[in-house]
């Protein structure tokens, strides 16, 4: 009985497959489909790309020690690191009695070339205030992000960088004295930066601000409040409106007066202003266009970075 039963199924199975074979490809296909496993899909992770360490800092320590370098002395532990540093550099031959002193050493520029490759510019300012710039040429390892250098010949002394000439500044609506404006941004900045007196009620709702460590500012003189827009002189606006002013304080300690500039964002809120953010820290907004200047050299290793602020009354 069972091998009758065997028989028949194999008899149907037969049936059916020659019944796919007359209705078509796609039939078939069906069929047989039906009867496979699914296949089973394996990704291949992607391998980590390490990004290249600059080595800015590892140029810095190379002119610093090339510098005071002596090349018919004996070796001493600087020379040594030196020589695993730049092995194969020339280093320089001082005159008798001179010594070179090196108050500064700082990385201006990094460039990334063509496999591995490096340039990096370091500025070097002497007790003399002299200041020179040298070009320091580096190869990485084969391994990108692993952070290792070594420098592939003797400096080369160039040009330092062109100074720029101070961008124009947005803030030009200067701001009454005695204005809610004024008083408001005053008041909040005294706060903040003597740390006598609450900043809490001079910010809008929902804003938080880190308070500065000690030591705390002596007192706070505000020499000026200007504005990127005229409409900061009327009455205090509807509320929603957001203005932008830079305000220019001198903080006093123990040590010195210190010129400091604080942008801020004000929000109008039920005929008052307030602090909507402290941006000192944002890109500029609304400087024109810096100009190249023939300024020098020193000066502009020397010289701080321009004015921040932010632009637009919303």
């Amino acid at each position: 009985m069972r091998l009758v039963r065997a028989r028949r199924w194999v008899r149907l199975g037969r049936v059916a497959m020659w019944g796919a074979l007359a209705a078509g490809p796609a039939a078939l296909v069906i069929m047989t489909a039906s009867s496979e496993t699914a296949p089973v899909i394996v990704k291949t992770p992607v391998p980590h790309q390490a990004r290249s360490a600059d080595p800015s800092g590892y140029a810095e320590l190379f002119v610093a020690l090339w510098l005071r370098s002596d090349s018919r002395s004996e070796e001493s532990g600087d020379e040594r690191r030196l020589r695993a540093m730049a092995p194969g550099v020339d280093l320089p031959e001082p005159r008798e009695g001179a010594q070179l002193s090196v108050d500064r050493v700082v990385a201006v520029r990094s460039a990334q070339l063509s496999d591995g490759a490096w340039s990096v510019t370091v500025a070097v300012q002497s007790s003399d205030e002299q200041v020179r710039y040298f070009s320091v040429p580096l190869v990485a390892s084969g391994d990108s992000g692993s952070g290792a250098f070594v420098v592939a010949a003797a400096p080369a002394r160039m040009p330092g960088p062109q100074a720029m000439r101070a961008p124009g500044s947005a803030y030009r609506v200067p701001v009454p004295e005695g204005s809610e404006l004024a008083s408001t941004v005053s008041e909040f900045l005294t706060a903040y930066l003597t740390g006598l007196g609450e900043t809490g009620r001079y910010l809008a709702p929902g804003v938080r601000l880190a308070p500065l460590d000690a030591p705390r500012y002596e007192r706070v003189e505000v020499e000026q409040v200007s504005a990127d827009d005229a409409a900061v002189k009327g009455p205090v606006p509807r509320n929603g409106t957001v203005a932008r002013v830079q305000v220019r304080v001198r903080a006093v300690d123990a040590d010195a007066a210190w010129p400091l500039v604080y942008s801020l964002r004000m929000s109008a809120r039920d005929g008052r202003w307030e602090i909507a953010s402290v941006d000192t820290g944002s890109k500029p907004v609304g400087y024109t266009r810096a100009r190249r200047a023939g300024v020098g050299r020193s000066a502009a290793l020397r010289a701080g970075g321009p004015l921040r602020a932010a632009g637009g009354v919303g």
